[in-house]
């Protein structure tokens, strides 16, 4: 399948934002039907003062949407190795950090951990080198842990359509693939080796995992590289673009905003907790089903405030080091989590909001029910 997302100049974006007035956020604000131009106001910075409103449109949408209730999940990293130097990242090729590659025991003793503590839904995650851990480790892993978890999902190498297709034959049913960002030109001088310098086809691999049958797709960009706005509408371009393509395919987006990591990276062009909070509003208003993940790269305060406002979707107790679940002194993570609390702990304050956490796959029980 030849299906190609392109979109306008990283600069482009920009003036989408320059003549945007407040009569245009608060007719997007409750629009029955928002398009880009919408989506452009929500992000303009003529949006900033509304951001009150926009939180209550977004609650109010979510929760006619997702109800009262946030799924939960963590991550188990398989591998710290990596073949690309990305400047960013603490598994860049050249950070001189302990590297580990996880055996297939290994792998399914730290998911076994996460589903004793009460996880249902695992995300599979993988530095970037296939030759080290490629998709027969994934096809393997997946066929050994389909029967514990609700759902499994990957962020690993970009793979081929006929990879996918093997990997959902195996159990797993969702795929997050991040840009890190749409502009070309920052994405050009982040990423100075390795296969992961080819934009074009990073860009195109959410594409390949939709048509390769896939339930579920997650995009997003590392927040802390380019423009958060222009970013927030690149995403919004995308996400309509593989909707109109992939209609049968679910999707979510992720907001990481970059965090501390061996390397010493530091933020391009920072993005504040209300300049976050802005973007998750306004990509909720636009698009009324999209899951929305907000992860322990966030502050326990922040993310406990933004229970009911937009997303559906948390990640809890989580370490980025390969091994660390069943070692918790294990060295060589990817980046410093800001939420260190177990996930009884994020299960408690999300009750306190008056919400129910959900670790458990209420899609897979009504269909049970419903054969």
């Amino acid at each position: 399948m030849n299906i190609v997302f392109d979109y306008p100049a990283f600069d482009k974006l920009h003036e989408y934002f320059h003549t945007i007035e407040r009569a245009d956020v608060d007719r997007a604000l409750f629009s029955t039907r928002p398009g880009l131009k919408d989506l452009a106001a929500l992000l303009s910075p003529a949006a900033e003062e509304c951001l009150p409103a926009m939180a209550r449109r977004s609650a109010e949408i979510t929760e006619q949407r997702f109800g009262r209730v946030i799924q939960l999940y963590a991550p188990l990293y398989l591998s710290s190795v990596c073949c690309n130097r990305c400047s960013y990242c603490g598994f860049s090729v050249d950070n001189q950090i302990e590297r580990r590659v996880l055996s297939l025991d290994e792998a399914e003793a730290e998911a076994f951990i996460l589903n004793e503590r009460g996880f249902s839904h695992i995300l599979l995650v993988s530095g970037e080198a296939p030759k080290v851990m490629g998709v027969d480790f994934f096809e393997s892993l997946a066929l050994r842990l389909k029967d514990k978890f609700a759902s499994l999902s990957i962020e690993v190498q970009p793979l081929t359509t006929a990879e996918y297709a093997r990997l959902f034959k195996a159990g797993i049913t969702s795929v997050a693939v991040y840009q890190e960002t749409y502009d070309r030109q920052i994405y050009e001088q982040v990423h100075l080796s390795g296969r992961k310098c080819d934009q074009q086809y990073r860009l195109a691999t959410p594409a390949r995992a939709a048509s390769a049958g896939m339930r579920e797709v997650g995009i997003g960009a590392l927040l802390g590289l380019a423009d958060w706005r222009a970013e927030g509408l690149a995403l919004g371009l995308h996400l309509a673009w593989l909707r109109k393509q992939f209609w049968r395919t679910a999707f979510t987006v992720s907001f990481p905003r970059i965090r501390p990591a061996e390397g010493g990276f530091a933020a391009l062009q920072p993005v504040s907790e209300k300049n976050l909070s802005q973007m998750i509003f306004a990509l909720r208003i636009f698009d009324p089903d999209v899951g929305l993940l907000l992860s322990t790269r966030e502050e326990p305060r922040y993310r406990d405030g933004m229970i009911g406002l937009g997303s559906t979707r948390y990640s809890a107790g989580s370490c980025t080091a390969p091994g660390g679940y069943l070692d918790p002194d294990s060295a060589g993570e990817q980046f410093a989590v800001g939420d260190h609390r177990s996930l009884d702990q994020v299960c408690s304050a999300i009750r306190a909001r008056g919400f129910e956490p959900v670790r458990k796959d209420w899609d897979s029980m009504f269909q049970q029910h419903a054969a």
